[in-house]
C-alpha cells in the first residue's frame, strides 16, 4: 500500500494566503485617496461656514427678533407638517408596502415625484391648485377660506415636499414584517387594526422614525415652493430659510446664524436616523 505524500511533496502545492494581503492593502489605500476630492469638497464649505460665526456672536443674534420669529414659525409649520405627514402617510405606505403591481408602481412614481421636482415648479403648482384663482382655491375663496400667503400654505408646502421621505421609509418598513408573523396574529383573533398596532407597527417602528426624523428635516430646509406658495412675510410665513435669503441683502450675520442653525439641526437629524438604523442591523 503506498504511504501518503509527506509534507515536503505536499509544501510545493500550497497557497500562501498572506501573499494577497500587500494586494488588498493597496487597492484600499488607493480608493481612500481617491475618495479625498470629494469628501473635501463636501467638507470644506460646511467647514467654513461653521468657522464664520463663533459661539459669542451666535448667542448674540439669537436674541434678534426675526431669528427669534423664523425660528418660531419654521418649529410651529414643520412640526405641524410633519404631524400630517404621519396621519395622512401612513395609509398610503400601506398601500405601497403590498406586492406591486402596475397600479402600485405608478402611485410608488407619483409619490417621489416631488423629491426630483423642482421646489419652483412645487410652489407654482400649488397656487394654481390652492390660490385664489385655483383649481381648488377658488372654491375654497367662496366660502371665505383664502390659504395662499398664509401659514397654512406653508404647512402645505413641506408636507408637499417632504412627505415622501416618511411614505418611502414606512413602507419599506411594513413590506419588511415577516408576513406569517401576521397570520399567526389574525389566527389568533386580532382584528386588522390590531395587527396594525401591536404586530406592524412596533416591528417596523425604526423605519416609521426614520421616515419621519427625515420629512421633518426637509421641511426645516423648504424654501422654493413656500416662497412662492405662502411668500416671505416676517413672524407669519418667515421660515428660516426664507430668511437666510433676505439675510443676505439686509444683515449677513443673521443669515450665517440660522444657517449654522439649520446645518447642525440637520446634522442631529442625521445621526439620530443613522443611530436607529444601526441598532436594528445585526452584529
Amino acid at each position: 500500500m503506498a504511504s501518503p505524500p509527506s509534507r515536503d511533496m505536499r509544501r510545493p502545492f500550497d497557497v500562501s494566503p498572506p501573499a494577497s494581503l500587500p494586494v488588498r492593502s493597496w487597492y484600499s489605500y488607493r480608493w481612500q485617496v481617491l475618495a479625498a476630492p470629494m469628501l473635501a469638497f463636501i467638507l470644506l464649505p460646511l467647514l467654513a461656514l461653521v468657522t464664520r460665526v463663533t459661539p459669542a456672536s451666535l448667542l448674540s443674534h439669537l436674541r434678534q427678533p426675526v431669528v427669534l420669529q423664523a425660528v418660531a414659525v419654521s418649529l410651529r409649520t414643520t412640526l405641524i407638517a410633519t404631524l400630517l405627514i404621519i396621519v395622512l402617510g401612513t395609509p398610503l405606505a400601506l398601500f405601497l408596502s403590498q406586492p406591486k403591481t402596475p397600479l402600485k408602481r405608478l402611485v410608488d412614481t407619483l409619490t417621489d415625484l416631488p423629491t426630483v421636482l423642482p421646489p419652483a415648479v412645487a410652489g407654482v403648482a400649488l397656487l394654481v391648485a390652492f390660490g385664489r384663482q385655483g383649481m381648488v382655491g377658488g372654491l375654497l375663496a367662496d366660502l371665505g377660506l383664502d390659504i395662499a400667503f398664509t401659514q397654512a400654505a406653508v404647512v402645505m408646502a413641506q408636507v408637499f415636499i417632504a412627505s415622501p421621505f416618511y411614505i418611502k421609509s414606512a413602507a419599506l418598513g411594513f413590506a419588511a414584517v415577516d408576513s406569517e408573523t401576521q397570520q399567526a396574529a389574525a389566527l389568533d383573533g386580532a382584528n386588522g387594526w390590531q395587527i396594525f398596532r401591536y404586530v406592524v407597527v412596533p416591528l417596523s417602528w425604526p423605519a416609521l422614525l426614520s421616515g419621519g426624523l427625515m420629512s421633518w428635516a426637509r421641511a426645516l430646509g423648504e424654501f422654493g415652493a413656500t416662497i412662492i406658495f405662502a411668500g416671505n412675510f416676517p413672524g407669519r410665513t418667515q421660515t428660516m430659510p426664507l430668511a437666510i435669503y433676505i439675510g443676505f441683502e439686509i444683515n449677513l450675520d443673521v443669515a450665517l446664524t440660522l444657517s449654522v442653525i439649520l446645518m447642525g439641526v440637520s446634522f442631529l437629524a442625521l445621526i439620530l436616523v443613522k443611530g436607529t438604523l444601526q441598532r436594528q442591523l445585526p452584529d
